[in-house]
């Protein structure tokens, strides 16, 4: 009867012009996943001035909304932005690989830049694995190794995060998790449920979460990008636009990870490895 959007722009006209607001301030998380109407009901709900919003996000992760210009509805943030440099969830080892599959800086619509550079890890950790296999078996032996691995030097099932770019390559998952003896959960929007099982999911839902290990796996070629947006594009800039998303989903998904991450595919493989191969020796 009514969708998500039409309640935040019905809230957003409702509040616009009222003198009395109902927040005095609001902090946003996430802020690079807001749509039109989600930063119209922001602005509308807080009276007019300085400092009344706070925006946290990361251009990088940007997976959910399509660019679109913030200053046009009201929120100018242009020379009031800061970069956060210090990371304290993921190792210095996985965010530098995680960090070559985007460019050192990224610009939104309105010319605000983030430069990505300089950033520093709290605490070392192993280097990130990203292999290619023969075929689906010699991956899943290669990710059953490494859960067994993990689970035996003390990391818990539930510590431990299966990624895929869809539905349609979540059984690979479920077979490699299988096969170490291990059992899992399928992650939802509505919740998450590890509790001592290894958690598996597409890498839109890996949003938000953490654990001590990560695989990715199914990053074959005609997987990511995924094959029906490049083959659904029309103009060459929107072209642009699926492959910044599929690139941004890989980091979200790769940077889930604390201590250690494996990145898997069948050859050739996503050419977005090649970038996070690039200090590996020659032969991993």
């Amino acid at each position: 009867m009514i969708t998500w959007a039409s309640v935040f722009h019905d809230l957003a006209d409702h509040y616009a012009e009222r003198e009395q607001k109902p927040f005095s301030h609001v902090v946003v998380d996430e802020a690079q996943d807001l749509g039109v109407p989600e930063l119209r009901m922001m602005i509308a709900v807080v009276p007019p001035g300085q400092d009344r919003l706070f925006f946290a996000g990361d251009l990088g992760q940007r997976i959910f909304q399509q660019p679109f210009s913030w200053k046009s509805l009201g929120a100018d943030v242009r020379g009031r932005s800061a970069t956060l440099k210090v990371n304290y969830r993921t190792s210095r080892q996985i965010r530098e690989a995680a960090d070559r599959l985007l460019p050192d800086s990224v610009r939104d619509v309105d010319g605000l830049e983030e430069d990505r550079r300089g950033a520093v890890s709290v605490f070392e950790g192993a280097s990130p694995d990203v292999a290619l296999a023969e075929n689906v078996d010699d991956e899943q032996a290669r990710v059953t190794t490494f859960l067994q691995a993990a689970v035996n030097d003390g990391i818990g099932a539930g510590e431990i995060g299966v990624f895929v770019r869809s539905r349609r390559e979540l059984p690979r998952a479920r077979g490699a998790v299988a096969a170490a003896g291990l059992d899992s959960t399928e992650l939802s929007n509505r919740s998450v449920d590890a509790s001592g099982r290894v958690a598996i999911g597409n890498m839109h839902l890996a949003k938000g979460l953490e654990f001590k290990a990560v695989v990715v796996m199914a990053c074959d070629d005609d997987v990511l990008p995924l094959a029906e947006r490049v083959d659904a594009v029309v103009e060459e800039s929107d072209l642009d636009d699926v492959y910044d998303t599929e690139r941004h989903l890989l980091y979200v998904a790769c940077t889930r990870a604390r201590d250690r991450l494996l990145v898997t595919g069948v050859r050739p493989g996503s050419e977005f490895l090649a970038d996070m191969r690039t200090e590996q020796k020659s032969g991993v």
